[in-house]
């Protein structure tokens, strides 16, 4: 395991300041724990980043002047551990804390701005104040209801149109491939679970694949030669008694295996290239096209009237499906690469499920908490690499040890969600829930970790900065 790498190209005037804080950095742990390291790796990395800001501007006087009263400021600080780290964070939150404030002074004076005309001006002035003065429970509850929640039309709208495309591609597939053996394709995911959030943007139609039980097995990921857990395979049997070709998928065997990949170009080539979207774009008054090129079955759908705003696209996934009691493994060659013969076992239901019903249990917000962490992603640029799965392992984690998530605790809980995230970032390792053996953080890059770490420390101290 290595500590979070803050490395960054040198610039005139840097090296010693940089050499200062890697030393810094190397040796906090000795003195400050692994806790105490981390918030001070991700306090010098915005350190180390306001000096490269004022590197890319060196000419300008005033930012040179900003940054030397900056490290004048750290100058002071004493040698102990505890004022050193805090030193640190106070040069940091500094310069966050005074930009959190603008853009919130700003957001008040958009809206006396947008205030209706007939309304008294005191009137005005006073709703923006109260505003500006709310609690961050109050403020999680305004952020949930007018920027992370659809409305039933938004959702209605989109599950019709994914439910009319998906009607189109099995009556479709049943006129091409009248002897394909497959199950009845249902709408799956975010959309149908109502997680989705900010928009609805994407949907996943499931296409079950129907195998027969006495010619194929479905193998754990653990007991193949890949050892992956969540890379299952499946083995066609009994060849000595039904040869190959008494199964309609012996045609995408590879090596006794069958291959998820070939089943995925079988589908692209079957569909995705061969159906009539212009036909179908006009059935349903929309522009349906493939998206090609890439290793999954996607749709875009764009709406054809003028009226409607351009940038309401919606993705439509097509995903084969295997299941077998609660297993379900899915054809997702971008997830099992480079192994054409691997399945992806599906945790989605399975996570779900338990956030139901433990929200049942207690009458608990985590499936809330889960949906503002998720649009608080989806809206944070520097965020938007974190996807579902982490945080919502993330929030199962923490409900083994928190047993209070009524609706009064969703300000502690979303702190401490933070919280959580920083050390599993520092750790570089948050592990799913259900297969403990798999990293749900193993495919960041370390400038992604570093912005996501610099990002949530500074939300520590100023979680508004998550909710603009």
């Amino acid at each position: 395991k290595r500590a979070m790498n803050f490395q960054g190209s040198r610039r005139r005037g840097e090296d010693g300041v940089s050499t200062v804080i890697n030393f810094l950095l190397s040796n906090a742990r000795l003195v400050l724990g692994v806790g105490g390291a981390a918030l001070l790796g991700i306090a010098t990395l915005a350190v180390k980043r306001l000096i490269e800001r004022a590197g890319r501007a060196a000419e300008n006087e005033k930012v040179e002047q900003k940054m030397s009263e900056s490290w004048e400021e750290l100058s002071l600080v004493s040698a102990s551990p505890t004022l050193l780290r805090k030193g640190i964070e106070g040069v940091v939150m500094k310069h966050v804390s005074k930009a959190t404030k603008q853009q919130t002074a700003d957001l008040c004076q958009n809206l006396e701005v947008f205030s209706p005309e007939v309304q008294p001006k005191h009137e005005a002035k006073s709703k923006r104040s109260q505003l500006c003065v709310l609690t961050l429970q109050e403020r999680l509850q305004q952020f949930y209801s007018s920027r992370v929640v659809l409305t039933p039309h938004e959702v209605e709208k989109a599950q019709s149109l994914a439910l009319d495309i998906c009607t189109e591609i099995q009556g479709f597939l049943h006129s091409r491939h009248p002897d394909m053996p497959l199950g009845e394709m249902n709408l799956g995911g975010s959309l149908l679970d109502d997680l989705q959030v900010v928009s609805a943007d994407h949907a996943c139609l499931l296409v079950p694949l129907q195998l027969e039980p006495s010619l194929w097995r479905l193998i754990p990921g653990e007991e193949t030669l890949l050892t992956h857990p969540l890379h299952w395979m499946v083995r066609r049997i009994n060849l000595e008694y039904f040869p190959r070709g008494r199964s309609y998928w012996d045609r995408y065997l590879v090596g006794g295996y069958l291959s998820a990949e070939s089943v995925v170009n079988m589908f692209s080539k079957a569909v995705m290239e061969t159906a009539n979207w212009p036909s179908i774009s006009s059935t349903l008054d929309c522009l349906v096209r493939p998206v090609l090129g890439g290793p999954e079955l996607r749709l875009e759908i764009r709406p054809e009237s003028e009226t409607e705003s351009s940038n309401q696209l919606l993705f439509i996934s097509m995903l084969p499906v295997l299941r077998e009691g609660d297993v379900v493994l899915t054809a997702q060659p971008q997830l099992t690469s480079p192994w054409v013969n691997a399945w992806h076992l599906s945790l989605y239901p399975w996570e779900t499920r338990r956030l139901a019903q433990l929200d049942a249990g207690d009458d608990g917000c985590r499936r809330l908490m889960l949906k503002i962490l998720k649009a608080v992603c989806k809206l944070s640029p520097p965020l938007r690499h974190l996807q579902a799965a982490p945080l919502t392992n993330l929030i199962l984690h923490l409900s083994d040890s928190e047993s209070d998530w009524s609706k009064n605790s969703l300000e502690v809980r979303f702190q401490q969600c933070i919280t959580e995230l920083i050390g599993h970032l520092e750790q570089e390792a948050l592990h799913s829930y259900f297969k403990p053996a798999v990293n749900l953080l193993n495919g960041l890059s370390e400038d992604q970790v570093d912005q996501m770490g610099f990002m949530l420390y500074c939300a520590v101290s100023d979680p508004d900065i998550l909710l603009i």
